[in-house]
């Protein structure tokens, strides 16, 4: 049952072609993935994410995205992410908040959060607010 389950998750995150790897071995995004299989292992109904997306390239953070999208709606599971890569939390969050100096600054949607002055100010700078 342990092997199935491993199998399944390995699957899952996308890592059957370094099945064979050590951990150690692998680069830093399937390292990422791993260590998201093992949170997996546990049968989560919450999963807390700390930068999941943090030193990943782009096609890893699309793969990321795919998959936490994909815990999110098919399995139940709740994600709450404190990330700092725009794309993968306007492209996964049903709900964003915004922090800026241990302040929370805006609340709502993607879409609300994006659009909120003070978010372009403290991510983009006052001259992108101004436009």
């Amino acid at each position: 049952a342990t092997r199935d389950l491993v199998d399944s998750l390995i699957e899952r995150v996308g890592l059957t072609h370094d099945r064979d790897t050590t951990a150690r071995e692998l680069d830093f995004g399937h390292q990422k993935l791993l260590e998201l299989a093992r949170a997996l292992a546990l049968k989560p109904r919450l999963l807390l994410l700390d930068e999941p997306a943090a030193g990943l390239r782009n096609r890893d953070i699309e793969s990321l995205d795919r998959l936490l999208t994909e815990l999110a709606r098919n399995d139940g599971i709740t994600v709450l992410l404190v990330e700092h890569v725009m794309q993968l939390v306007m492209a996964i969050s049903d709900r964003v908040t915004v922090m800026s100096f241990g302040e929370k600054i805006a609340e709502g949607t993607p879409a609300e959060v994006s659009r909120d002055a003070r978010v372009i100010e403290a991510y983009l700078g006052k001259g992108a607010a101004d436009e």
